[in-house]
């Protein structure tokens, strides 16, 4: 175990020294660097396969919930999926060093707003072993060191992916040390982490509630936490509704398993004896099991071949993360409003219909990092915002919100030039 804390604290602290030398590479090199990244990922495709394969055949025989299983599964289209969200990553602007604002006092002093680096990052996850790469290269490319500890469960794949990294990385240009991975799988190294904040500057927690809790709570650094998705979408009077039945189709069944799925429809009763039919036949295709509220199920109980229940408290609030979606008729928008209010995470929430004043009182009012008006919920990611990847989607307000892309994980200072002011 003491050897175990100490390869943390060696590794921490050559981060932190890394982070210093990040600071000085020249945007081309991080480009390249992260090109190379891209191909090697391709180039030891059978090799990370392999160990994700074991990881997986070992998680199922756990008993690990479909929902966490399609998370750890990496196959050739998913691999090369990463590698081009790495490519888009390569692409995009460099934030260090832009110039946010610049101004002159009036005493003479030039006020210069940068952005630069945070320093080093922390990432505790479970399960996605696409992360790995993910947080590796948005660290990489906003010039900050990285220090990784995944889960058991997928220690195999992460391995595998962070070395990948860690070796086309340090052959193209980017200091030795930048990118950190904490091979024990000891959840007690956790605990040691959380307090090493003379090392790492920001911790990152994804997995579920419990992970996240935990490190918020015992954090001696800052700590940007997300990704609990209770999502919504209401569907309302003024809906055109074969737009609302394809939105709720991708949002729930697209791929049940991740944050930003659909997990709860809100209907208005006027539409709803219209609407819920047509929706619910097109669920039942996919499987979706519904549990309604009363009056969903007195619209729905003449439908033949769906998996209808009765809903229940627990039902409202809940992320199902599979083919699973709660199901509630509504009086009126003020209705939905109080719902999610009471019961959102603050994640995705969608609006359906035409009437432009309903539409504009839900995207103003519903208070989550992103509030769509007809469009799928599935879009808040990353790579569909045109980031690439994603360090993580903050539920929170500060200092990000949403999809974390390079900007999130950058800070700023304040430059002053002057020519012998001095305060009066």
């Amino acid at each position: 175990m003491q050897a175990d804390i100490n390869e943390l604290q060696q590794k921490a602290r050559q981060a932190k020294s890394a982070s210093k030398r990040l600071l000085t590479v020249p945007t081309r090199v991080k480009n390249e660097v992260l090109l190379a990244i891209a191909q090697a990922l391709l180039n030891k495709e059978d090799i990370i396969l392999h160990n994700n394969e074991k990881d997986y055949k070992e998680a199922e025989a756990s008993g690990m919930s479909a929902a966490m299983l399609d998370r750890l599964m990496l196959n050739s289209s998913r691999l090369k999926g990463i590698s081009n969200d790495v490519k888009i990553v390569a692409a995009l602007p460099d934030p260090v060093g832009e110039t946010m604002e610049e101004r002159t006092l009036p005493n003479g002093l030039l006020l210069t707003k940068r952005r630069v680096p945070l320093g080093v990052i922390g990432a505790i996850y479970e399960s996605r072993p696409n992360v790995t790469v993910d947080i590796s290269v948005l660290c990489l490319k906003a010039g900050n060191a990285v220090v990784l500890r995944g889960g058991k469960e997928s220690a195999r794949s992460n391995l595998a992916l962070a070395s990948t990294v860690q070796e086309a990385a340090y052959k193209s240009g980017i200091p030795a040390g930048s990118v950190q991975f904490i091979e024990s799988p000891d959840r007690s190294l956790v605990d040691h982490m959380l307090k090493m904040k003379e090392y790492i500057d920001l911790i990152i927690p994804r997995g579920g509630a419990s992970l996240i809790k935990f490190v918020r709570n015992n954090a001696a650094m800052a700590v940007v936490a997300g990704g609990i998705g209770v999502c919504h979408m209401y569907v309302d009077k003024s809906a055109k509704i074969a737009n609302a039945v394809a939105i709720a189709y991708n949002a729930k069944v697209q791929r049940p398993t991740v944050c930003n799925a659909l997990d709860c429809m809100l209907v208005h009763k006027d539409i709803a004896a219209e609407f819920l039919p047509l929706m619910a036949r097109e669920w039942g295709k996919a499987g979706v099991e519904m549990h309604c509220d009363h009056r969903a199920l007195e619209i729905l109980k003449s439908s033949a071949g769906l998996n209808i229940k009765p809903a229940v408290d627990d039902d409202w609030g809940r992320e199902f993360l599979a083919l699973v979606g709660a199901i509630k008729v509504v009086e009126s928008l003020d209705e939905a409003l109080e719902h999610i209010d009471r019961y959102g995470s603050g994640h995705s929430e969608a609006i359906a219909g035409e009437d432009k004043a309903a539409i504009e009182r839900f995207l103003n009012e519903v208070d989550a990092a992103c509030v769509y008006a007809n469009a799928s919920t599935r879009f808040t990611d990353g790579a569909q915002f045109g980031m690439g990847a994603e360090i993580g989607i903050s539920t929170q307000k500060f200092h990000a919100r949403g999809p974390m892309g390079l900007r999130e994980i950058t800070s700023y200072k304040w430059l002053i030039r002057g020519s012998g002011q001095v305060r009066p």
